[in-house]
């Protein structure tokens, strides 16, 4: 991989990272509500969403810099994980929390009058291992809607 593509890829994740925390802070302390009035209708959903992107990007940041250091960064067609992983985490923290929430996923969030804090947890979560995650929803939705199995219950 050529060094340029490295440096921007370095520092695309890091701009991802810190900016997460950025945006995270300016949710909390109301920056754009007072910019944009109807943020506050999908605030929650953006804590989830940059949570999931500080996940994501502080993976791929550990990852990229551990590749680095013992010189594995070789495949040119890696910088394509490094890139969208991280954006692929925010959306699934989003869902994943969606889906506890709604009740499909059973976990159980202790109502906190300060903050989402559990929920926010979970998307960080999600979006670290936002890979992982996926293959257990894609077992998950294997079982609901697997064909076959809906046959043989039919017979």
């Amino acid at each position: 991989m050529k060094r340029w593509v490295k440096i921007l890829i370095l520092v695309y994740l890091s701009f991802l990272f810190f900016g997460s925390f950025l945006a995270v802070g300016a949710l909390w302390v109301g920056v754009f509500e007072e910019t944009y009035p109807k943020v506050s209708g999908i605030e929650p959903f953006l804590y989830y969403f940059f949570a999931g992107a500080i996940g994501g990007s502080l993976r791929h940041l550990y990852m990229f810099c551990s590749h680095y250091m013992n010189d594995e960064i070789i495949d040119p067609r890696h910088w394509v994980m490094y890139i969208f992983f991280p954006l692929f985490a925010t959306g699934t923290a989003v869902i994943a929390v969606n889906l506890i929430q709604s009740g499909i996923l059973m976990i159980d969030f202790a109502d906190n009058l300060k903050g989402p804090y559990a929920q926010v947890s979970v998307a960080f979560f999600v979006g670290f291992g936002f890979n992982r995650f996926l293959n257990k929803l894609n077992e998950m939705s294997s079982g609901f809607f697997d064909l076959k199995k809906q046959e043989k219950k039919q017979d």
